[in-house]
């Protein structure tokens, strides 16, 4: 009898000893890399912070500036910083070349709040063997205020006849220009990358973009400026630049947008690395989503988060019209491919330099 009441103690003892370290145990930690920038603070408050209230997880978020050596000497060195980076499309190509970055099972990602599974949902590009899409940006058409015709087709941008004045551009880089010049040209959008490859093809954008004699910036901003000051009507900018900056009171034309991505990605052989997937399956959910593009003029990289885009909740404007993947905006999207840049934007640099520096 004393025998089995002892026994019956200790497992009382045991039950209680686990019940009180399950109540008492620390949360799991999960650190989250994303940008100093509206973006960042608006992924804090949608999707990271919201992650770990419901799944009661110390979430840390860090900050980077998308620096691939940083990303390189954690995974050589096996001490991690960041469980979950936030990074654009262009850098996790190349982490994801380099063995940086985990291969991701982008079967098991929730299907959209309407049901459509996830592989329907995402925007082409933005579900890759080592990421998972989060927001867009698109480099957009940009025309001054107060012209007497408003242009709304990519096409305009280079009839000079019925849209006369000045065209900017920005030096800065070759990519989105030379896929909006061969789009504007006709060439179609599954040969845009096979036409760049080709000399003929590389000559025909060229020719593209002298036939209206640009003005070159140094940057989407100063091209920017150019217009708003009267030195030019039409100009290319990124579409966040515009729509976050009350200094360029300038029209948009969404036709044939050229957009990029942002994406979430697993440093390689994190040992965190399930509980980052289950970040990320949360994450690029469609409310999260849908919460992020609230906040910031970014797209939602999958379609079913637009119907939870509510006016922002600072300055109470409607965000919806202002998104590159509202389906009014995206009709005509191409996505830029950044594999493709990686591998051939050594060769077309010089022509490029050349080209943006002649008078």
């Amino acid at each position: 009898m004393k025998h089995s009441l002892l026994l019956v103690l200790a497992a009382v003892l045991v039950v209680a000893v686990a019940v009180l370290y399950w109540v008492t145990r620390p949360p799991p930690v999960l650190s989250v890399t994303t940008w100093d920038s509206p973006y960042g603070r608006a992924q804090a408050a949608a999707q990271i912070r919201a992650f770990g209230a419901r799944q009661g997880v110390d979430v840390r978020i860090n900050r980077w500036n998308g620096d691939l050596k940083a990303l390189e000497a954690a995974v050589m060195a096996r001490r991690y910083t960041a469980d979950v980076l936030d990074v654009t499309l262009t850098g996790a190509a190349r982490a994801c070349q380099d063995g940086l970055l985990e291969k991701l099972d982008t079967a098991s990602l929730p299907d959209g709040a309407d049901g459509t599974p996830a592989a329907r949902d995402f925007v082409p590009g933005a579900l890759g063997p080592c990421w998972v899409g989060s927001v867009v940006q698109s480099q957009v058409m940009v025309y001054a205020p107060g012209l007497k015709r408003v242009p709304a087709t990519l096409a305009d941008f280079f009839d000079t006849r019925a849209f006369p004045g000045r065209r900017a551009l920005s030096r800065a880089t070759p990519r989105f220009t030379l896929e909006m010049a061969l789009l504007a040209d006709g060439v179609k959008p599954a040969d845009i990358y096979r036409t760049l490859e080709t000399p003929e093809g590389l000559e025909r954008a060229f020719a593209k973009l002298a036939s209206v004699r640009p003005i070159w910036s140094i940057d989407t901003v100063g091209a920017m400026r150019w217009v708003t000051n009267g030195q030019a009507v039409m100009t290319a900018a990124l579409n966040t630049e515009v729509t976050d900056n009350p200094e360029f009171p300038l029209g948009i034309v969404w036709d044939h947008q050229v957009y990029v991505l942002n994406v979430f990605a697993i440093p390689f052989a994190n040992p965190n690395k399930a509980l980052a997937m289950d970040f990320i399956r949360f994450a690029t959910a469609s409310g999260p989503l849908g919460a992020v593009a609230s906040r910031v003029p970014l797209g939602p990289a999958r379609r079913s988060a637009l119907s939870f885009v509510d006016d922002n909740p600072d300055t109470h404007r409607p965000m919806r019209p202002i998104l590159p993947t509202a389906p009014e905006n995206f009709r005509h999207a191409f996505a830029l491919d950044a594999l493709w840049w990686q591998a051939h934007e050594a060769d077309i640099l010089p022509r490029w330099q050349a080209f943006v520096m002649r008078r």
